[in-house]
This record gives C-alpha cells, structure tokens and sequence, in this order.
C-alpha cells in the first residue's frame, strides 16, 4: 500500500480526532507543525497514524532508499570526570583500573589496522580525562590526516570540546577553528542528552549545558562543517522536555543549516545508577523515530543507530520516518554494549548489512560522511543470494 492511499485512509477514520486530522492535512501540504502538535503526538498519536505520517514524509525525501556507510570507532578511554547518571561506559577516575586510556601511538595502531580496509570514515568519541586536551587531539588529527587523507574524521561532542578549550583557556571559536585546522571534518550528535535544565542537572550535572552544546555546534557550523545532533530519551524526562529538545534543534537548523542526520537514542538500564528505571517499549521507540521525523521537517535525516536498538528493529524503524542505519561499525563499540544494547559485539559485514535492508524492501545506498551516494546496492549479488528469499526488488525513485 503506498504512502498516499495510507494517508487517505486516515481522513476517513471515523475514530480519529478532528485534530490529528488537522495535523495530518499540514503533513499532506508539507508545511511545519507546531510545538503544541508535537506534544499533541506524543499524547494522542497511534503508532499506526505516526508511521503512516513519517512514511509519507521518508518517502518524500529518500523514496526507498536507506543509507549506510563504512566506517569504524576509536574510543580513546572510558575514564570520565563526569558522573552521569544514565552511563554505564565511563569509570570514575578512583577506579580507572577498570577501565583503558589509550595513548597517542594505541590510537594510530588502530587506525593503520584498517589500512587497505574500503573505510570511509572514523568516529572518535570517548570519556573526558585531562591528559586528552587541545595539543593531544590537534596532533592525532594531523597524524590520521598525514596518514590517510581520505578518511574522514567526525570525532568528539561538545562535552569533550567544551571541557579542553575551557582548560586551554580559549574561545568556544578558537577551540573550533584549531580543530578544523587539524583536519576535524564533522562532529557527531552525542553529548546532548536532554537540553532542558530540570532534567538535564539530574542526570549529566556538571557537563557543558544544554545551550552550549548548541552554541558549539553552531560555531561548527559557521565555520562551514556540519553535525549531527541526538536525543537521549526514556528516562525522567517527560514529553514535553522532548518536544523542548526538539524545538531547540529545529531553531538552530534554522539559523545554520548545519545538521545533517538527528539521532534518537533509547535509554538502557544495564549496569548505571537509573538501573531501577524500566526502558521504553518497542512501540514507543518506534513512536519517537515517527514524532522526530514529522517535527523536525529541516532535518534531511533520521538515523536508527542499529547496535543499540537490534537490527529487528531497525529494519521496523524504516517504515516509521528512519532512512539512516548508521554504519558497518566494524569494531567492538562499548559505549551502549555496557549499557544493555541489543548487539554486544556490534559488527556488521557490507554484505550483511545491504541484506538487511533488502529483507524491508528499501534500496541499500553506501554513502560518505556527508552524504554524498558512493555505491547503489540495490541490485548487488552476493554468493548467498541463491539462499536470500526476503528481497522484494523495488524500481529505482
């Protein structure tokens, strides 16, 4: 059924309020909903009526592609100042016994144990200690740029960021131009968690607030790069600190233009100090996926991080306003395996994961960093598609 009968069929749902019908006919004209809908979603919308508005809203802008690029993480050390409530990756300082802090050289080890690999990107996001400042990253930019200028670095949040030029003594600007210089080529999402303050000092006190994540990323983005920005939902926050969050993205997309791909990430339970909080439920992941893409209409992106939700559920977000699964990672990433992740080892082949896109019926697309489409693998053959009867072949929109 295609995306625009199934829209039909909800202004002639008899059960349905005469708002969401409301929202429905603004989504049919592509024009932006408001704070109140948003919120008005979160209280009322069904998990049928929101896949069926943020399907439309996929399709609009990606038809049935779905992107995914190649790509592997660094994580410099899991000892961390900070004491969120909500992490389960970092050690504090006294027990940094149990946790690694790898040296310059261990990260350029890991780097050139990818040499020859078809990698196109490496994502470097760690804990915050104070031998990681200003000199230490300028210099391992330039030496992963010396080494392989190709590959691209999307490396460390605001948090990181926020801390070392606080440290350094400098400017939020400066701090940002000197890592540009190094060769930083864009900034991943985390470090956002909930930007309104209520929520935010309970659970990630002492990070950099929520308005200097914001205003870090808009410096990078003046500078010319680009981001990508996150969520951390399913804690103590409620809907409407959701929507807060929300708003303050779409504000700042705005003004910069800068922001790529909006990354909702599930809160896990396992081994963190919310331990006694229930995670939320799979229709609700799937309702907040929806939510984003409906709200956030200037974001091109949204991406369903597959090692931390399972890859079942990533193939289901596909049809609820995802058209990102992020990347083969192609490493052990720790940071939601400690948490209770759905993939402990996460780790996907090319192959495994074009076949896993296919199983949905969507057009795998490799693609770089920034978007740009490498490779079509929707009609790619593989020695074990003689076995593969999940594919459905889609033409090419």
């Amino acid at each position: 059924m295609s995306a625009q009968i199934q829209l039909d069929s909800i202004f002639s749902d008899s059960l349905l309020d005469s708002r969401l019908k409301a929202i429905a006919k603004q989504v049919q004209e592509g024009s932006r909903i408001s704070d109140d809908d948003c919120l008005y979603l979160f209280d009322h919308g069904t998990i049928s009526y929101l896949g069926t508005l943020a399907n439309l809203i996929r399709e609009r802008k990606h038809g049935h592609v779905t992107y995914f690029n190649r790509n592997f993480h660094i994580e410099p050390t899991n000892v961390c100042l900070y004491t969120c409530t909500f992490c389960s990756y970092s050690r504090l300082i006294k027990k940094r016994e149990e946790g690694w802090e790898y040296t310059h050289e261990q990260i350029m080890d890991i780097v050139r144990s990818y040499d020859g690999k078809p990698v196109t990107e490496v994502h470097i996001v760690g804990g915050v200690l104070p031998q990681y400042d200003v000199s230490f990253y300028e210099k391992l930019f330039q030496d992963i740029k010396k080494h392989r200028p190709e590959l691209h670095i999307k490396a460390l949040t605001p948090v990181e960021y926020h801390y070392i030029f606080k440290k350094e003594k400098i400017s939020y600007e400066e701090g940002m131009r000197r890592m540009q210089d190094a060769g930083l080529d864009s900034m991943p999402g985390g470090g956002a968690e909930i930007f309104h303050p209520e929520i935010r000092d309970q659970i990630a006190g002492g990070k950099c607030t929520g308005d200097q994540w914001l205003r870090i990323h808009e410096i990078w983005h003046e500078l010319g790069g680009k981001s990508n920005a996150t969520m951390l939902y399913g804690h103590i926050e409620n809907f409407g600190h959701r929507v807060d969050h929300l708003s303050k993205l779409r504000a700042l997309q705005d003004k910069t233009r800068g922001f790529q791909t909006f990354i909702p990430l599930k809160f896990r339970n396992e081994n963190n100090q919310l331990s006694h909080l229930q995670e939320t439920s799979s229709i609700e992941d799937l309702r907040n996926y929806a939510i984003s893409r409906i709200y956030l209409d200037n974001f091109d992106h949204i991406k369903a991080y597959w090692p931390m939700i399972g890859r079942d559920m990533a193939q289901l977000s596909l049809s609820f306003g995802v058209d990102d699964i992020d990347g083969t990672i192609d490493d052990t990433t720790k940071i939601y395996s400690m948490a209770g992740s759905e993939e402990q080892n996460p780790s996907l082949t090319t192959e495994q994961l074009v076949q896993l896109i296919r199983q949905v019926s969507r057009r795998p697309m490799e693609r770089d960093t920034l978007y740009n489409e490498l490779k079509d693998y929707t009609e790619e053959v593989f020695a074990s598609d003689s076995e593969f009867k999940g594919y459905v072949s889609l033409p090419v929109v």
